[in-house]
């Protein structure tokens, strides 16, 4: 494998660690507060918290060299120890090439070989401690010492337990610990804003400070409104939104009226805690949506088909790898039924294109060495139609990698050789926990495993994020933008209209 370039710094990695690790030569990782006071006598969460983005991790730092994380599976220990060796790589390669030359700006760059527009993201992704860093660098090499605490399967299933107990709470206070469970891996936002009308009910609201805040989305508008953009007005809103409640002046007044109307549509929201499986988590009672509110293109809702239904839908914020098994076993050891299961998450893509979205029929999991041939219960069919970016590729082949950071072109046309064409973390471990749904044993390892029979409902959809392959951007290297939420909600869409469609709530269209 090629050692990585020193413009890997400026990837979300490098934003990753540098924050604290430039002056940390101690990484810890266990998988829960207790483990740490039992070992270490330190009460970890009584140091300062330290936010990885695009992480699923909670870190915590003593003020001095020593940085604590708590892991939620093997799978943060894939992610997190490549990180850290190449952080180390790249810090002693740029410590042996400023030995020589002065910290000018210029001078420096030249020595470590990089380019100005590396150069330019390593200065974005250090701010105003750029100087203080590269001085730091300059004189000192790196040696980071990283240590295990626990790291048992069992461990990381009693963190399940954990953050499965609020979760309970909230099912019993909506009076739901009985129902059907209807389980979603996605994001925090897709499924409430398509179930509860949010944005609609704001829209004046939301166009007002649109119009003030940010000039290209309100010139995104206005081409809605004068029919130049295919776009959906309905995602505009989404968007807009999301920056209402964020920013706008009288944001605490408009969380809290957001708050107390999605309380009434029998929605709760239950926020991660630091039990080392970092995923918020949403309830939603069927019984209690208001089907005026449902986003129209999900179909014309049965009022009162939707007020007899018993099942509820619990949508988690997608976890990293192997913390996926932990919490769908978790949910369906604790469910009364498990109605459905749907993954839908970003991924990167070998064949198309980014905002396309994938539907796999075929999932390799490089964890359990198995192979799931599955009867998605989604197709192109039912993502297209609200999607106006990209495209919908069903029959495609999926492989669930260990980790997002070593991915080489070898390791690429590895896979694009066997017609595997999304690379991604979540759907192996998923389909794990749900052979053990259906069946008397453990998952196997290493086996074809035959899916087409699942007793209960079954569906996956990717949106493609990154394109690896063709334009050499490691998974997860970017988010999605404004034009992304199409793929986005095209297959939350889906989703919802999948299950409103099992209980019998949506009116048939047809004549």
């Amino acid at each position: 494998m090629e050692a990585p370039p020193t413009s890997g710094w400026s990837g979300k990695h490098a934003v990753e660690l540098y924050v604290r690790t430039y002056t940390c030569r101690r990484v810890i990782m266990g998988q829960s507060p207790q483990g740490f006071r039992a070992v270490l006598g330190a009460d970890i969460l009584s140091w300062e918290a330290v936010k990885a983005p695009a992480r699923r991790r909670r870190w915590y730092h003593d003020g001095k060299n020593t940085l604590a994380v708590l892991i939620a599976s093997a799978s943060d220990i894939d992610d997190l120890v490549p990180t850290l060796v190449a952080f180390q790589i790249e810090w002693n390669k740029l410590h042996r090439s400023l030995q020589d030359v002065g910290l000018s700006d210029e001078e420096a760059r030249q020595a470590a070989g990089a380019t100005p527009d590396d150069w330019r993201r390593l200065h974005d992704a250090w701010g105003d401690g750029f100087d203080a860093n590269l001085a730091a660098i300059k004189r000192d090499e790196c040696r980071i010492v990283l240590r295990l605490i626990g790291g048992s399967h069992l461990g990381f299933a009693r963190n399940a337990s954990r953050w499965w107990l609020p979760i309970a709470a909230a099912m019993d206070e909506l009076g739901a610990r009985d129902a059907p469970i209807y389980f979603v891996s996605s994001n925090a936002h897709s499924l409430v804003n398509v179930l509860t009308g949010v944005a609609r009910r704001i829209e004046n609201e939301i166009v007002d400070w649109i119009g003030r805040s940010d000039r290209d989305l309100d010139v995104e508008r206005r081409k809605l409104e004068a029919g130049h953009s295919r776009a959906s007005r309905q995602n505009w809103l989404y968007y807009g939104a999301r920056q209402v409640f964020d920013a706008h002046p009288e944001r605490e007044r408009l969380r809290k009226w957001r708050a107390e109307l999605e309380t009434a549509n029998g929605v709760r929201h239950i926020p991660a805690v630091g039990t080392g499986v970092d995923s918020a988590a949403q309830v939603f009672m069927l019984s209690k949506l208001d089907p005026s509110a449902i986003d129209p293109r999900v179909g014309a809702v049965d009022d009162h088909k939707l007020r007899s239904s018993d099942a509820c839908i619990v949508n988690v914020d997608y976890p990293l790898g192997q913390a996926a098994y932990h919490i769908l076993r978790q949910v369906a050891e604790q469910a009364a039924w498990v109605a459905g299961v749907y993954v839908l998450g970003k991924a990167a893509t070998l064949n198309a294109d980014v905002g396309d979205v994938m539907i796999p029929n075929v999932v390799y999991n490089e964890h359990s060495g198995n192979t799931y041939w599955l009867d998605n219960c989604f197709a192109a069919a039912d993502v297209q139609p609200n999607l106006v970016y990209g495209s919908a590729l069903d029959n495609q082949r999926a492989v669930t990698v260990r980790g997002t950071f070593l991915q080489n072109r070898d390791y690429l046309d590895f896979y694009y050789q066997g017609r595997y064409t999304v690379v991604e973390m979540e759907a192996g471990p998923y389909l794990d926990a749900c052979y053990e749904i259906g069946q008397p044993d453990r998952y196997p390892v290493n086996e074809s495993v035959n899916m087409a029979q699942a007793h209960f409902d079954l569906g996956i959809v990717h949106y493609a994020s990154d394109t690896p392959y063709t334009q050499a951007r490691t998974l997860g290297a970017r988010g999605l933008s404004y034009r992304g939420m199409d793929s986005t909600y095209a297959s939350a869409i889906a989703v919802a209209r999948r299950i409103l469609q099992r209980e019998e709530a949506l009116i048939s269209q047809k004549k």
